[in-house]
C-alpha cells in the first residue's frame, strides 16, 4: 500500500472534524493509499487533537496511517503532499480588544499568518505539493502564501468547490433535475458575495442551464444572490457556519485535481491567473478547470462570456485587486 503525508491546518475546528474521516478512509485518496496526517492548531487548543485522534483511530479505516497532533507549521508540513490550510481568524472573533467584523481586518490578520504558513510550505512540504487554501478570505490568502513559500513548482489553489456545489444545487433545483445532471459550472472570480456562478456555461443534461430553466429573471436576478449568500443564509438557519458542506468541498477538490477530468466537463477552482479571459496575471481567480490527473491543472480556454457575465466577472476582480492592495506589503 502506497503512503501519502496530508497536512491539515485548523485541525480542531468545525470543518476539519467533518473532513479528516474522510481523508483517511479510503475515500479522498483511494482504498490502496495509507494516509498519513498531520493536524495543525495553534499552542491554545492543540492538546484537543488528541482526543480527534482517539476518534480517527476508532474507525478502524484500513487506509488510516500515522497520526500527529503539532502546534509547529514546520513540523507539519514538512515532506507533504498534500497541505489543506482550513484554518483561519473568523469575522466576529475578538483579537486584542477588538471585534474582527471588517473583510479588511480579516485581510490583515489573516494575511500574517499566511505569510508564516507559506515560508515553512515552500522550504519543507514537497516540491510537488498539492496545496489548497480553504480559510477566508481564501483568494487572497493563497496569494499571500504562494507569494512567501517562493517555491514555483508547487501547485497552489484555493477553494471555491462549496460556491459550485450550491450554485448546482440551485439550479437542479429549479430544473427539478437531480444534481448529478448538472456539470461544467464555473465560480468565476473571489469567494465572496461578488462570485460568479456562471449559469449560461453550466449544462443540464449537456444544455446550457440557462435555456433549460427559460426563466431569465430568475436566473439572473433570483439565482446568484441565492448562491453568493448562501453561507449567511445556513449560518442564520442553523446559528453555526456550513462546516460539513465545506468538508465535503474540500474532498471534492482533492479528487478534482488529482484524478483525470471527466471529457466535456471541468471543475472550479481559484488559482493564479495566467491572463487568461483578461485577468490581471498572478490574482488568485476561479476559473473553470481541467485536471491530468497528475496534480497539475490548466484553465479551459475560449469559453463564451456574455456581457452579462463580463459585467459580474469586472465586479469580482476589481474586488480582488482591492484586497491584493490592502496586503501589497505583505507581497514583497
Amino acid at each position: 500500500m502506497k503512503e501519502i503525508n496530508v497536512a491539515v491546518t485548523g485541525g480542531a475546528g468545525q470543518i476539519a472534524y467533518s473532513l479528516l474521516p474522510r481523508l483517511i478512509s479510503g475515500e479522498t485518496f483511494g482504498e490502496n493509499t495509507k494516509v498519513n496526517l498531520r493536524l495543525i492548531e495553534i499552542p491554545q487548543v492543540v492538546e484537543k487533537l488528541e482526543g480527534t485522534i482517539m476518534e480517527l483511530i476508532d474507525c478502524g479505516f484500513k487506509q488510516t496511517g500515522s497520526l500527529m497532533a503539532t502546534a509547529d507549521i514546520r513540523e507539519g508540513v514538512t515532506d507533504a503532499e498534500w497541505v489543506l490550510l482550513v484554518g483561519s481568524i473568523p469575522r466576529g472573533i475578538v483579537v486584542e480588544g477588538k471585534k474582527i467584523e471588517e473583510r479588511s481586518d480579516l485581510l490583515r490578520i489573516n494575511g500574517g499568518i499566511f505569510t508564516g504558513q507559506g515560508e515553512a510550505i515552500g522550504k519543507l512540504a514537497k516540491n510537488d505539493a498539492n496545496i489548497l487554501v480553504v480559510g477566508n478570505p481564501a483568494n487572497t490568502n493563497a496569494l499571500i502564501g504562494k507569494t512567501k513559500s517562493n517555491n514555483p513548482s508547487q501547485n497552489w489553489c484555493s477553494m471555491t468547490a462549496l460556491d459550485a456545489n450550491r450554485a448546482k444545487a440551485q439550479l437542479a433545483a429549479k430544473a427539478e433535475v437531480d444534481i448529478s445532471s448538472v456539470t461544467n459550472m464555473t465560480v468565476w472570480g473571489n469567494h465572496s458575495p461578488t462570485m460568479y456562478p456562471d449559469p449560461y456555461n453550466a449544462r443540464i443534461n449537456g444544455i446550457s442551464a440557462v435555456e433549460v430553466i427559460n426563466d431569465i429573471d430568475w436566473v439572473e436576478n433570483v439565482y446568484l444572490p441565492l448562491v453568493q449568500h448562501r453561507g449567511k443564509a445556513v449560518i442564520d438557519a442553523r446559528g453555526a457556519s456550513s462546516a460539513a458542506s465545506a468538508a465535503n468541498a474540500v474532498i471534492d477538490t482533492v479528487k478534482s485535481i488529482d484524478n483525470p477530468t471527466e471529457e466535456g466537463n471541468w471543475f472550479s477552482a481559484a488559482v493564479p491567473s495566467d491572463g487568461s479571459y483578461d485577468i490581471p496575471e498572478g490574482l488568485f481567480f476561479g476559473f473553470p478547470l481541467r485536471s491530468s490527473g497528475t496534480g497539475s491543472v490548466e484553465i479551459v480556454q475560449n469559453i463564451e462570456l456574455n456581457d452579462f457575465a463580463k459585467s459580474k466577472i469586472k465586479i469580482t476582480t476589481e474586488e480582488l485587486l482591492s484586497e491584493k492592495e490592502a496586503v501589497q506589503d505583505l507581497l514583497e
